[in-house]
């Protein structure tokens, strides 16, 4: 893949002067991450949920490109190690979770929609590099250079200008198109419908959803769900709630029950990576502990009258 021929533009300017050490945040007591103290309002902006309800659907792939990705060589065991790379990286430099989604899905998209050189790994790790500079730059207030971002011995470093003519192929590849809505912004309202819950609970739920919906960053076929559809299956995950329950009927009237279960199935059939009850640990430090604490109040709530969300 040459990432020269298509782009001959010198003055654009993408490179970030940070250092990698203002990229760093520092732990927390707890060992949870900033996600978890999160304010749940009473009253939701209903027409704000509506809107990006509806919106998130003229963001999602063709059905014809995320059928063909078994078909793609790069979806093997080297694309999973890029992946697991830049995973690693965003939890090193303590980005938002929101980082991690985008990049992952600006890697997906565009190996979607374009061929890469067989038989060479510098291809996908350059596409790693670009798409976690370019998410980190477009959600994170702090972002490493490009030099500095190449951390955790990846298998190929590139030159700051060989990375910024990729991030343009990127951000050309996706129209420019980089602010998408994503599960994270969902989440706040589906857990506040969850009632009887304390607000420790709450966002104890919250860190694990978010642990969870970063974990299937790694499962390409996680593009087929909305990213509404992507929240409420994990917190219905998280809260070890089944699809049929109460609780999926209180997050809202738009979200379809055959669609959360699909995505509530995949999550299922990645469990060997995407374990219940555990925490990514790469993500934050320390186990969240959100279904052990959870569950007496869960338990307690469903004895209550199911119309009651």
């Amino acid at each position: 893949m040459s990432v020269s021929a298509d782009v001959s533009t010198p003055s654009v300017n993408l490179y970030c002067n940070e250092t990698a050490g203002d990229a760093l945040c520092s732990n927390n007591a707890d060992g949870i991450s900033e996600i978890n103290s999160a304010y749940f309002p009473v009253d939701i902006d209903e027409s704000y949920i509506d809107n990006i309800l509806v919106s998130e659907l003229h963001q999602m792939p063709e059905t014809e490109l995320i059928a063909r990705f078994p078909d793609i060589p790069e979806s093997g065991s080297a694309h999973q190690d890029t992946l697991n790379w830049m995973l690693k990286v965003h939890a090193y430099c303590r980005f938002r979770p929101e980082t991690a989604y985008l990049s992952a899905n600006y890697f997906h998209c565009f190996i979607l929609s374009h061929t890469l050189q067989k038989g060479k790994g510098w291809p996908l790790q350059l596409l790693a590099v670009a798409c976690l500079s370019v998410a980190a730059k477009l959600e994170e207030t702090r972002v490493p250079s490009l030099l500095d971002i190449q951390t955790l011995e990846p298998r190929f470093l590139f030159k700051p200008s060989t990375v910024r003519r990729m991030e343009l192929l990127v951000m050309g590849s996706l129209k420019w198109r980089l602010h998408i809505i994503t599960p994270f912004s969902f989440l706040h309202y589906f857990i506040a419908k969850l009632s009887h819950l304390s607000p420790r609970s709450k966002n104890l739920i919250l860190a694990h959803s978010s642990d969870l919906i970063i974990s299937t960053c790694r499962v390409m076929n996680i593009l087929a769900y909305t990213p509404s559809t992507i929240a409420a299956a994990a917190v219905l995950w998280v809260t070890d709630q089944s699809i049929g329950c109460p609780k999926l009927e209180c997050f809202h009237n738009r979200m379809s029950k055959e669609m959360v279960r699909g995505c509530y199935n995949l999550i299922k059939q990645n469990t060997p990576q995407l374990s219940r009850g555990k925490a990514l640990d790469a993500t934050i430090p320390g186990k969240c502990l959100a279904k052990k604490c959870c569950s007496k109040d869960f338990k307690s709530s469903q004895d209550m009258s199911p119309s009651k969300c």
